[in-house]
């Protein structure tokens, strides 16, 4: 499948069927750090981090990481959030070079999904940069540690990344920065992936399903 067209014609995300077992899927967890929430406007990306999971395992070697310039100023609150200064932007690639470095690996690993925590989030930061180079998004199979979450603890309300690590007892890595979220909630997937298992999921299609019963 492609993710966007015009510029990039190769396969991005590698189809399988919806029977395909969970512990043979390979998934990309990818998290963005921005200048603000307003990414539709004002608001551009500043990093990208991602890891590949492979048979419900986090391969930590093979993770991606690159700052972004976004061609504008940082506000002091993202800096105090993040840590990321202008210094660290001032030198980097723009958007279309990491967002290509990054599926790139994606391509590399025959990743047949994305995976994150509150990914619509990230999945609207690649979509309005691509948009801003005319290129079209076209949203690639995904899959939400939140949906996972809404179907093991129905009753739980959204909280942040690091309160769901601590609940489950997963690792937890540098919080507000793109690969240390990353990292962080691809374990808390793998580990809710077991637990879903348990339950009687056992395919990619019946995980998918789970997104339409999400309530948080």
């Amino acid at each position: 499948m492609q993710i966007w067209s015009k510029k990039f014609d190769d396969q991005i995300i590698t189809d399988i069927p919806l029977s395909t077992p969970l512990n043979e899927l390979n998934l990309l967890v990818v998290d963005t750090e921005t200048t603000g929430f307003a990414v539709g406007k004002s608001d551009r990306l500043i990093e990208v981090g991602a890891v590949p999971v492979s048979g419900l395992k986090v391969l930590e070697k093979e993770a991606f990481q690159s700052y972004v310039n976004p061609k504008r100023d940082i506000p002091p609150v993202i800096t105090d959030l993040t840590s990321i200064t202008a210094a660290d932007v001032e030198g980097a690639p723009d958007s279309m070079e990491v967002i290509e470095s990054l599926f790139e690996k994606g391509r590399e690993f025959q990743t047949h999904a994305l995976a994150g925590h509150y990914l619509s989030f990230d999945l609207l930061v690649l979509k309005h940069e691509l948009r801003r180079n005319s290129l079209r998004f076209q949203e690639p199979p995904a899959i939400d540690t939140l949906d996972l979450l809404s179907y093991l603890v129905p009753t739980w309300e959204m909280k942040d990344l690091a309160y769901y690590a601590s609940v489950f007892e997963t690792r937890m890595y540098d919080r507000h920065t793109a690969l240390g979220d990353a990292m962080t909630a691809a374990y808390l997937f793998c580990e809710l992936c077991e637990r879903v298992k348990d339950r009687g999921i056992k395919n990619w299609g019946e995980l998918l399903a789970l997104r339409s019963s999400r309530t948080i």
